[in-house]
């Protein structure tokens, strides 16, 4: 579904990605890990077409991210924010059916807000909560509004960004087992950003770990602790000693 060929991107003197070679196949969950600042984010945004690499190229679906019609293009994806990203001005359903309500597959406000209160329900979320603002609502359950909008447009492709940052580890395990069931369910492609092991271990089909902005290791999720790369033992690990230099 993605593939990355050769991809470099530098802001000035900073190289953050150094030729990146990742293939990301159809239907399946890649969880991409490694340090803060080694390009996991840029990544992102490139395949986004947010930010335009400087060498390498990008195709979704067989389609150059750069010669992309930008429209048709982003109707391809879902994303969960780390954030949750929720607009305050609006109650939950509109954030929910923020894409539905907009563009050139607009729906009508009555059926987009029957969508979001169904899309609500798949994240466990009662039909109340519509009417709700998102200041109204626990993080658990704002990050769970904003899994509902991942996939309220049923994306082909969903982007999910460090998707348990700032919950409990019981709610983290609760959005994890969402995540996997609804991309089971959706047979959709799964792009995530992480540095929760636990996360990997729920989430994943294959893994990629990027260093030093080239993919280290890549494999399946079953693999992944049999590596003897130095560099995924020390991250998977969280070891203080290996070839990852702390900063002390």
């Amino acid at each position: 579904m993605i593939t990355l060929s050769g991809v470099h991107k530098a802001f000035g003197a900073n190289q953050v990605l150094r030729g990146i070679d990742l293939t990301i196949p159809a239907n399946e969950s890649m969880v991409i890990i490694g340090g803060s600042g080694t390009g996991k984010s840029v990544l992102l945004k490139c395949i986004l077409g947010l930010v335009h690499p400087d060498a390498g190229t990008i195709t979704v679906a067989g389609e150059d991210v750069e010669l992309a019609s930008r429209e048709a293009f982003l109707a391809r994806f879902g994303m969960l924010f780390q954030g949750g990203a929720l607009f305050d001005s609006l109650p939950v359903w509109q954030n929910v059916a923020f894409r539905l309500l907009r563009g050139a597959t607009k729906r009508a406000a009555a059926e987009a807000r029957a969508i979001a209160i169904e899309k609500l329900r798949r994240v466990g979320l009662k039909p109340d909560v519509a009417d709700l603002y998102p200041a109204e609502l626990s993080g658990g359950m704002q990050k769970r509004v904003g899994l509902a909008r991942a996939i309220a447009a049923e994306p082909q492709i969903i982007f999910f960004d460090e998707p348990t940052t700032g919950l409990d580890p019981i709610m983290s395990g609760v959005i994890n087992e969402l995540i996997r069931e609804i991309v089971v369910e959706m047979g959709a492609t799964a792009m995530t950003i992480t540095h929760d092991m636990t996360s990997v271990r729920a989430i994943a089909d294959r893994v990629a770990m990027i260093h030093g902005g080239k993919v280290r290791w890549t494999g399946p999720v079953a693999e992944m602790d049999e590596t003897t790369d130095p560099y995924v033992q020390q991250f998977i690990h969280g070891r203080a000693d290996g070839p990852i230099e702390s900063v002390r």
